[in-house]
């Protein structure tokens, strides 16, 4: 098993201003709070340093995880989430969208138009969002039609699996793959690991890439794609962690920690 690097090694707590934290599998499964996450969290408001929670969770608004992670203890606030759905809908802005997602993101949305199965006219983009029993044949091969006849592919994420408190689940980025194959197209993707996305979490903290740290238990689209901006990444071994995933990565995370409560020590801080 790969060892906890050194708090030395971490660049000091007077350079990291700010840190980019996923939710699900980090700080939650299922929505309930993992071991010291809570408490780790607090560490990390009560020595000043700036936060967001960076997220591709589509099953909810960000307002009502914000609710949830409140009722858990955390102590965040609305305005400290940026979702996959909210970045999606600033990027789409007055576009005419066929929405295929599992759970209930509507207030996110306000920005793009949705338009209803029955709607003959070709939408501007398909847009794919979590997996769940919606992803049934005939939805698929609605948006496999629309494909065909020129709507864009957008996805919020390309993640393959998630884990909840019954195991690892199946995502939406293996749905992704059979539309992009079969309709000859490539999606675009506007939560994590898009560039965008995570320059939109360090615009809102007001720092630079070097300033910050991003810690997520996806080596790929967590950790690697925040250190090829210059972010440093944090690599946790809980929720989808897996060590087959880690030897197979495409690079080396500057950091692993067992979970997120151990953050507080690689930062230097005070518990």
């Amino acid at each position: 098993m790969q060892s906890v690097p050194s708090v030395q090694s971490v660049p000091s707590a007077q350079s990291v201003r700010a840190v980019l934290i996923d939710i699900d599998g980090v700080l939650t499964v299922s929505w309930k709070p993992l071991p010291g996450a809570v408490e780790a969290l607090r560490a990390v408001r009560e020595a000043g340093l700036g936060v967001v929670l960076v997220t591709n969770t589509t099953s909810r608004s960000g307002a009502s995880i914000a609710g949830s992670l409140a009722d858990a203890g955390f102590p965040v606030g609305a305005e400290e989430i940026l979702t996959a759905p909210a970045a999606t809908a600033g990027h789409l802005a007055g576009a005419r969208v066929a929405l295929l997602n599992s759970g209930d993101i509507g207030a996110d949305l306000e920005q793009v138009t949705l338009v209803g199965d029955a709607d003959e006219e070709v939408p501007d983009v398909v847009l794919l969002g979590g997996a769940g029993p919606e992803f049934g044949y005939e939805a698929l091969n609605r948006a496999f039609g629309r494909l065909q006849r020129g709507a864009r592919l957008v996805a919020m994420h390309r993640n393959l699996y998630w884990r909840t408190d019954e195991g690892l689940q199946l995502d939406a980025g293996a749905f992704l793959a059979g539309l992009e194959a079969a309709a000859g197209v490539e999606a675009e993707v506007t939560g994590k690991p898009s560039q965008a996305f995570f320059e939109a979490a360090l615009g809102r903290l007001g720092v630079g890439a070097d300033q910050a740290l991003m810690i997520g238990d996806d080596v790929e689209y967590d950790v690697l794609a925040a250190q090829r901006l210059g972010i440093t990444g944090v690599l946790v071994r809980t929720g989808k962690f897996l060590p087959q995933t880690l030897e197979r990565a495409s690079g080396t995370p500057d950091h692993v920690l067992d979970s997120f409560a151990d953050l507080p020590a690689l930062l230097g801080l005070a518990q």
